[in-house]
């Protein structure tokens, strides 16, 4: 599998506006964006008693993984479970899908539709729900602007409205209430071997400054 380069960084609205303006010259947005040009997404951390998850975060740690379970504009008929994590700079990220019906079991606290399961990504996350404690913990919800350029397969994306609830349990009710965790929009740029130059002059990585900002950890924090 390959790794993918991920940067971070904290930008204001009109620097948002700015850079938007720019992006729709050269790049497409994603075919998956609604009318407005975004999706929401939700998502369900997993970490232990101890928030694991947010020590290695917080500590920097070269090498970490986290797994959330995630669904986009409250279409809870499309359900991934995934694994991002990270070695020395690269990110790389793992996928399956799960059925509404699982996804329940596991907000239920039945957690033998994974250890049952024939995908392996299943399978790893009974193994650390069994060995390392890991259990849901935080939901998190964003909206999300996406702009792709094919050489180089870049994504650039715009996070806001970044919302939370503890109340893990109803991670698939779409008219459950969040609030907010965070005033800032984050601008992700995440490709594979190259930046090229014409995005790379639009977002002048070298003159802004990176942040290590986690949507889990600030809503954990709230």
């Amino acid at each position: 599998m390959k790794g993918r380069h991920e940067y971070k960084f904290y930008i204001n609205l009109a620097d948002c506006m700015q850079l938007r303006s720019k992006l729709k010259v050269v790049a497409n947005l994603d075919e998956n964006v609604g009318e407005g040009g975004t999706y929401r997404i939700r998502s369900l951390y997993f970490d232990n008693y101890a928030d694991k998850m947010v020590t290695e975060k917080l500590q920097g740690l070269s090498r970490r993984e986290k797994f959330r379970i995630r669904f986009y504009n409250n279409d809870t008929d499309f359900i991934n479970l995934e694994k991002k994590y990270k070695i020395n700079h690269l990110t790389y990220k793992e996928k399956a899908s799960l059925s509404k019906h699982q996804c329940q079991q596991i907000l239920d606290g039945d957690y033998t539709c994974l250890m049952e399961s024939n995908q392996p990504l299943l399978l790893e996350l009974y193994s650390k729900m069994y060995f390392h404690v890991l259990r849901p913990h935080t939901l998190v919800d964003y909206i999300r602007e996406v702009y792709v350029y094919k050489a180089g397969n870049v994504r650039i994306t715009f996070d806001s409205d970044i919302r939370m609830s503890s109340s893990v349990n109803r991670f698939l009710d779409t008219e459950l209430a969040t609030i907010p965790a965070a005033n800032a929009i984050i601008l992700e740029i995440k490709y594979d071997g190259f930046l090229p130059d014409v995005l790379c002059k639009i977002v002048n990585i070298n003159g802004r400054s990176q942040t290590e900002f986690s949507k889990y950890v600030v809503s954990k924090l709230v």
